[in-house]
């Protein structure tokens, strides 16, 4: 369904740090910069970048949004949390763990990155 995943960013290189760390905790690869001074990942067939917003305006964040990363396991849902925390990133809503809805049981990690942006890591948890 999606190509790719942008976030906008004011401080490139604190966010970099973030993802970097938090995407290679999943597994991944530091991000790669081009010649425009954006920063993409790619893990899983997935497609996460990062960029200063095109407009010359302020990068904000999305009330209500949320990006989720996969992770495999709980323990590498904990490691991206853990990664995130290290490199800049703040702890909100609920401790991670196990929440129950509709969809099933997932095993969830919530931060928000340097730039204020809602990210998650999800592992789905078999029924």
């Amino acid at each position: 369904m999606f190509s790719h995943v942008m976030l906008g960013a004011n401080d490139m290189a604190a966010s970099k740090a973030f993802y970097d760390a938090t995407i290679t905790a999943l597994g991944g690869k530091p991000g790669r910069s081009d010649d425009k001074g954006r920063v993409s990942y790619m893990l899983n067939g997935g497609v996460f970048m990062l960029s200063q917003p095109i407009d010359g305006q302020p990068a904000c964040h999305a009330n209500g949004g949320t990006v989720g990363f996969a992770a495999a396991t709980p323990e590498a849902a904990d490691a991206w949390h853990a990664a995130g925390l290290a490199a800049g990133g703040t702890a909100i809503e609920d401790p991670p763990g196990i929440r129950s809805n509709a969809f099933g049981s997932l095993y969830l990690a919530y931060l928000r990155d340097p730039a204020g942006n809602k990210v998650c890591a999800t592992c789905r948890m078999p029924a």
